[in-house]
C-alpha cells in the first residue's frame, strides 16, 4: 500500500476532524468545542494521509512556548489529532506521518514536541519519553483536616485572603492574568497562546457527567487576584444525607495563603464530602497540608511525552542546577541529525551544547534525554533501568544533579 501525505486543505477540515474522532472510538465532541478546535487549527501545521481519495491518516502540531528549567520559554510542538483508520493499522502510516512531521519542526525551528499520549506505548519508537506525571486524588474532605498557613486563617477578613464568586467567563481575564505569572515558575507549563484561554471554559453539558455547570471562585488580596479554582458540583445522595462531590477543573495560586484558602473553600462547600482533583502535579502543596494523605486517593499517571527534535539547541536553552560538563552519545535513529557526539557544557547562568569528536562519557537515546529534559526524571534512575549507559565513571552522578529541577515538571495545559 503506498500513502500519499499533504498538508491539511482548510477544505478538508471537517472530514479531518470527523477521521479523528472515529479512530478515538466514533463519539463526535460537542459542537462548541469543535468550533474552538477549528479556529484553532493550524491547517499548514497539519498533516494528512491520503490513500487514494480516501483519508486514513491525520496529525498536527499547534505552537506553543514551553517553560524549561530556568525559566525560559521554548518553541515547543504540540503534537495533536494524530490518528489511523482501523483500515490501515500497522502498514506504516503512523510511521510516515511521526518522520514528516518531526522533519517540518525541525524546519520550523522549533527545538522540542511533546503529547499527551492516548496509549502510552506508542510515541517512544518515535523518540518521544515521558517528562512529566500527573496525580489524581479522591479526597474524603469530611475525614480530611487542612493546615492552613499564616494569612490564610482568615480567609474572608478585610486583612487576608477574600474569596468571591464570580462567573467563569466574567472572571477569565482575572484567571488567565494569574496563569500568566505561574508559567514562569514550573517547568512543563505552557504559555497560553491567543485563542487558548477559551478552552479551559469549554464546559458542553454531555460532558458534565452529572454534574453542575462550571463554576469560579475567586481568591483576592490587597485589590488583585491572587488566586482561583474552577470546579462543577456532581450531587449524591443517600438516607444518612448528602455527599456530593466537588469536581475540580483547575486551580492556581499565587501565594501560599491564597492557595490554602481555595482548597478549604473546596472542602467546606455544603452537601458535598468528597474533592476530585485530576492532573495536579506530583509535589502538589495540598499533600503537606492535608491531615491523613491516605484518605486522599492518590494516584499517579503519566502526562507529557516530550522529544528533544534538535538536541543541541534544546540542551543549551535550559539551565542547569549544578555546572556540567559531560558528551553524550546520542542514539535517534528517527531523527538522524540529532544522532552522534555532543558535548554540554552549562551551570545555573546558561548552557552550550555543540558537535564534538571528543570520547562519549555518557550514551543513551534521544527518548531518554526527553524523559530527563525537565528534570521530572533522573538521569541517574534511568541508568539504573539500564536506558544510560555510563562510559567515565562519575560522569552519570554529575550530570543528574545537573539536570534535576527545583520544582516537579507539570503541563496543566491541555491540547
Amino acid at each position: 500500500m503506498t500513502t500519499e501525505l499533504q498538508v491539511l486543505r482548510p477544505a478538508d477540515w471537517d472530514l479531518w476532524v470527523d477521521k479523528v474522532e472515529l479512530a478515538f472510538g466514533g463519539v463526535a465532541v460537542a459542537p462548541e468545542e469543535r468550533a474552538l478546535w477549528r479556529r484553532l487549527t493550524h491547517c499548514e501545521r497539519s498533516l494528512c494521509a491520503w490513500d487514494g481519495d480516501e483519508l486514513v491518516g491525520t496529525s498536527g502540531a499547534f505552537p506553543f512556548r514551553m517553560t524549561v528549567p530556568g525559566g525560559s520559554l521554548v518553541p515547543t510542538a504540540g503534537v495533536t489529532m494524530v490518528s489511523v483508520q482501523p483500515t490501515h493499522r500497522r502498514q506504516g502510516v503512523l510511521r510516515s506521518m511521526m518522520r514528516r512531521q518531526l522533519e517540518d519542526v525541525w524546519g520550523w525551528g522549533e527545538p522540542l514536541a511533546g503529547l499527551t499520549a492516548s496509549e502510552p506505548a506508542i510515541y517512544g519508537r518515535f523518540g518521544y519519553g515521558i517528562a512529566t506525571h500527573n496525580i489524581h486524588m479522591r479526597i474524603e474532605t469530611h475525614r480530611v483536616q487542612l493546615s492552613m498557613p499564616s494569612g490564610a486563617e482568615g480567609a474572608y477578613a478585610t486583612d487576608g485572603v477574600r474569596l468571591r464568586l464570580s462567573k467563569p467567563e466574567a472572571a477569565r481575564a482575572a484567571c488567565e492574568a494569574v496563569y500568566a505569572r505561574r508559567v514562569a515558575t514550573r517547568p512543563g507549563m505552557l504559555a497560553r497562546q491567543p485563542g487558548w484561554e477559551e478552552s479551559p471554559l469549554l464546559d458542553p453539558e454531555g460532558g458534565r457527567d452529572g454534574a453542575s455547570p462550571l463554576q469560579c471562585v475567586l481568591a483576592e488580596a490587597g485589590g488583585e487576584t491572587v488566586g482561583y479554582a474552577r470546579y462543577a458540583v456532581r450531587p449524591a445522595g443517600e438516607p444518612a444525607g448528602a455527599k456530593g462531590t466537588v469536581v475540580l477543573r483547575d486551580l492556581e495560586a499565587l501565594t501560599p495563603a491564597a492557595y490554602a484558602a481555595l482548597w478549604r473553600f473546596l472542602f467546606d462547600i455544603d452537601l458535598t464530602s468528597w474533592v476530585e482533583a485530576r492532573g495536579r502535579p506530583v509535589d502538589d502543596p495540598l499533600l503537606h497540608l492535608v491531615s491523613d494523605v491516605r484518605r486522599c486517593r492518590v494516584s499517579v499517571s503519566d502526562r507529557l511525552h516530550l522529544r528533544l527534535v534538535d538536541v543541541g539547541g534544546a540542551l543549551a536553552a535550559r539551565t542547569y542546577l549544578a555546572p556540567v560538563d559531560v558528551v553524550f552519545e546520542v542514539e535517534d535513529a528517527f531523527c538522524p541529525w540529532n544522532a552522534g557526539r555532543w558535548r554540554l557544557a552549562g551551570d545555573a547562568k546558561g548552557a552550550s551544547c555543540q558537535r564534538t569528536r571528543d570520547a562519549a562519557e555518557l550514551a543513551l537515546s534521544v527518548r531518554e534525554l526527553g524523559s530527563a529534559y525537565l528534570g521530572g526524571t533522573s538521569l541517574a534512575s534511568l541508568g539504573r533501568a539500564g536506558r544510560v549507559r555510563e562510559v567515565r565513571e562519575g560522569a552519570l552522578a554529575e550530570a543528574s544533579v545537573a539536570f534535576g529541577a527545583a520544582v516537579a515538571p507539570w503541563m496543566p495545559h491541555g491540547f
